[in-house]
């Protein structure tokens, strides 16, 4: 009779299936995978992408658009929000009013919004609608020399 110690909860799991091990366990031999053929060899079988040496779907669509390599991410801050800042906008203070999330990542300004007061700004790029708009203010933007690909502070131009 059955104790109530000797019960087991029945495994989560099957287990798990020995093939090969002789002909009364119904799957030696072969071992399930039928007789000769690619899918009886070892490493045998086709990649799940293959489509039977048809084109494959990868090579059918057209390819567009290009991906810069080079391409220098930017964390950005909008001319409106540096009222948020208490004092001069250095990528340090920015992180603090929680307007850029990363020190590492190079930050860059942009024309969006207005701004009333005279601000000083350390950022690594800004553009020139942003430049106008806190030198209008009686404030000045220093474009930072970290970061890599940051323009310099007449915009990159060579004259």
């Amino acid at each position: 009779m059955i104790e109530l110690h000797d019960l087991r909860s029945p495994s989560p799991r099957r287990p798990r299936k020995r093939v090969g091990r002789g002909p009364g366990s119904g799957k030696g031999k072969t071992s399930g995978r039928g007789d000769k053929g690619q899918n009886s060899r070892s490493g045998g079988g086709v990649p799940a992408w293959f489509e039977g040496g048809q084109m494959p779907l990868q090579r059918r669509i057209p390819k567009r658009g290009f991906k810069n390599r080079n391409r220098k991410e930017y964390q950005v801050v909008n001319v409106g929000d540096l009222g948020r800042v208490s004092g001069a906008a250095t990528p340090e203070a920015l992180r603090a009013a929680g307007l850029i999330r990363s020190l590492r990542v190079p930050v860059k300004l942009l024309g969006g919004g207005e701004i009333e007061s005279a601000i000083e700004c350390s950022v690594h790029a800004a553009s020139a609608s942003a430049r106008r708009k806190i030198e209008a203010a009686g404030g000045s933007v220093t474009v930072l020399g970290t970061g890599g690909g940051a323009t310099a502070p007449d915009g990159g131009k060579d004259d």
